[in-house]
């Protein structure tokens, strides 16, 4: 997972979980919690990065969050209510996982048809407008990622395209996972008070996934975007699959 994420930016918490939750065995409450606190570390060190070479828009970070931090908060409230380990939440978070798997498998493949008609029937939004569904993306992505983990990189990175669409991708990409941060950041930490985070389990993946991202990251140049997103694509729906089927 260490090895895609540094291909193509992408994968983390879309890769683990149903990894965790498929080969592993682990149940998806304890795979969405551990995967959270995951990404968030390893984010934090990619968020260093680009914001040390200025690649960071600290202006939609500020709107996303303010959108997806109450969001978060209030949907691990309600998960907190549920009874976690009884069979209708386990149910429901491999639903919305599944769900999440197909929509960011969609929004890889289609992602350059979706702008094109984008901004054929919408165009340009005015900066008030950009603001509104800046924040509103991310109430939307702080529910998803909250209850399957998924959703922070193909879909938020594919919404701030369509929202900005004269920034450049390096920034939008920067912008997206310095955001990922806090987010993946609150919600792991719900999870680990709920009790759905295994420890030991998340020390083994830090350990795999460091030199994975750098491997990855130096391999990235040889390998054809194209052919990354659709290899990607592919895991994702089959992952979906196994879960929702």
């Amino acid at each position: 997972v260490g090895a895609m994420v540094g291909l193509t930016g992408v994968g983390g918490g879309s890769l683990m979980t149903p990894i965790l939750v498929l080969l592993f065995g682990q149940s998806p409450v304890v795979a969405v919690g551990t995967d959270l606190m995951f990404s968030a570390t390893t984010k934090l060190a990619a968020t260093a990065s680009f914001g040390y070479s200025r690649r960071v828009d600290w202006r939609i970070v500020g709107r996303l969050a303010t959108g997806s931090l109450p969001a978060t908060a209030l949907t691990l409230f309600v998960l907190s209510r549920l009874e976690l380990t009884g069979k209708a939440a386990s149910e429901l978070i491999t639903l919305v996982l599944g769900c999440a798997l197909f929509c960011t498998a969609l929004a890889l493949i289609f992602r350059p048809q979706i702008m094109k008609f984008y901004a054929k029937h919408v165009g340009e939004l005015d900066s008030r407008r950009t603001a509104i569904l800046t924040v509103v993306t991310g109430a939307v992505l702080g529910v998803l990622v909250s209850i399957s983990s998924v959703g922070a990189g193909a879909l938020g990175v594919t919404a701030l395209v369509l929202l900005y669409p004269k920034l450049r991708i390096v920034r939008i990409v920067g912008s997206d996972i310095a955001h990922a941060v806090p987010l993946t950041l609150l919600a792991g930490l719900g999870h680990w008070f709920i009790g759905s985070i295994d420890g030991h389990l998340l020390v083994s993946l830090l350990v795999g996934s460091i030199p994975g991202i750098v491997l990855g990251s130096y391999a990235s140049t040889l390998v054809p975007d194209t052919a990354l997103r659709l290899t990607l694509a592919a895991t994702l729906i089959l992952a979906g699959s196994r879960l929702v089927f």
